[in-house]
């Protein structure tokens, strides 16, 4: 069966608005969690964000939008898509053909303008206001599809945290099954009240820039970024650069609670053996996980717990949150690309802000970057209500 590569990469995050710029800051330790400029909240004082330095109306400028209803969402998603497709090469004559399909992940989508439909809502002679139909949390992938229009199966993924992964998961099935030549699949999400206060709510989100896998661990800091592949058979992808293959994947869901995963780490665990399965590979044969990694109580000993049970000494491990914050629906396709890169370069990027082992567990991420020899990269995202995916990239 033919293989899945990845032809084309585009990211924006608190650390970078292109692949290199995110790989310097990976490099040299540089963490983009901080005070929040332009998000506007009562948390804004209180808590760190991993917020992208540029204002809702510079990244439209850059991006030659001039609708000002498209949503600061939308705009991320154009900037890491539009990169893609660049990088992939894709013409207009590609990008509207029948098998290229657009998959993306999100869970913000338009709810970072909540109080600007709030405010139509209740104000008189306003009767279709157009904030309600930017609201949902697909609006940004239709927002990609008729600005580039993508004229093959277009759809959303909104399963928390694991979004972007399960459109990644789902474009390669689309491409093994014959259903699509290409496919441009990731993910978004922005800063919004509405999950900041949910976050909030829950009494998850850090005082202080977050401490992945530490036993005095706070919470998670809340970020925003885009990220997007796109993905190809092997034989359609002559003559192109192909970043890395994509060997396997895995989504299961433990079910245990509406936002926490089993003590036991059941869904994180059968997420990943699933992915090996995928791949025909054995646990040993993983040289490095970009973990989950929320700085959470649950998580982070859950994913340890389930890491354990599945390779007994785990290979190195590390949490890229610490440099973008958490970017809910946009991670798995960030972390995917940052899997991405760590391929491409031979090196792994360290966990910040650790210093002491969960008691429970005894597992340490790395905290210095390194060289590293590496042919297979497993990337988690586990997403409230249990669902859990990994994905497995390889070097070509």
């Amino acid at each position: 069966m033919s293989r899945i590569v990845v032809t084309g990469i585009g990211i924006i995050t608190a650390i970078g608005e292109t692949a290199d710029e995110n790989r310097d800051s990976l490099i040299h330790a540089k963490t983009g969690i901080g005070k929040a400029r332009f998000f506007n909240s009562r948390y804004t004082g209180q808590l760190p964000f991993g917020e992208i330095n540029q204002s809702t109306e510079l990244l439209a400028e850059k991006l030659g939008i001039e609708n000002n209803i498209a949503t600061r969402t939308d705009l991320l998603a154009l900037h890491a898509a539009k990169q893609a497709i660049i990088d992939a090469n894709l013409s207009k004559e590609d990008l509207s053909g029948n098998d290229t399909a657009l998959i993306g992940g999100s869970t913000v989508g338009g709810m970072c303008l909540t109080d600007e439909m709030y405010a139509d809502a209740n104000a008189a002679g306003i009767s279709n206001s157009p904030y309600l139909t930017s609201y949902s949390n697909s609006a940004n992938t239709s927002f990609l599809q008729r600005y580039f229009n993508v004229g093959g199966l277009v759809n959303t993924f909104n399963t928390a945290c694991s979004s972007s992964a399960n459109a990644i998961m789902y474009g390669a099935r689309l491409l093994k099954n014959g259903l699509a030549k290409k496919v441009i699949a990731g993910g978004v999400d922005s800063l919004s009240k509405y999950t900041v206060n949910g976050f909030n709510a829950l009494m998850i989100l850090a005082d202080e820039p977050c401490r992945p896998f530490d036993s005095e661990r706070k919470g998670l800091n809340l970020g925003e970024g885009a990220a997007f592949l796109v993905l190809e058979r092997e034989e359609d992808a002559s003559g192109k650069r192909v970043y890395a293959e994509v060997r396997g994947y895995g989504n299961s869901n433990d079910a245990f609670h509406p936002s926490s995963t089993s003590v036991e780490g059941e869904g994180p665990y059968l997420s990943m053996k699933r992915a090996l399965e995928v791949a025909g590979l054995s646990p040993e044969e993983i040289n490095f996980v970009n973990a989950h990694g929320t700085a959470t109580e649950n998580n982070d000993e859950t994913e340890s717990a389930a890491m354990l049970r599945l390779f007994g000494t785990p290979p190195d491990f590390a949490s890229t949150k610490s440099y973008t914050g958490h970017t809910l629906g946009a991670a798995g396709a960030i972390e995917a690309v940052y899997s991405i890169i760590s391929l491409q370069h031979q090196e792994v990027y360290p966990s910040l802000h650790f210093t002491q082992a969960i008691t429970a567990t005894g597992l340490s991420p790395i905290t210095t970057y390194k060289q590293k020899n590496l042919q297979h990269i497993m990337s988690n995202s586990f997403g409230f209500g249990g669902n859990c995916t990994s994905l497995i990239f390889s070097k070509m």
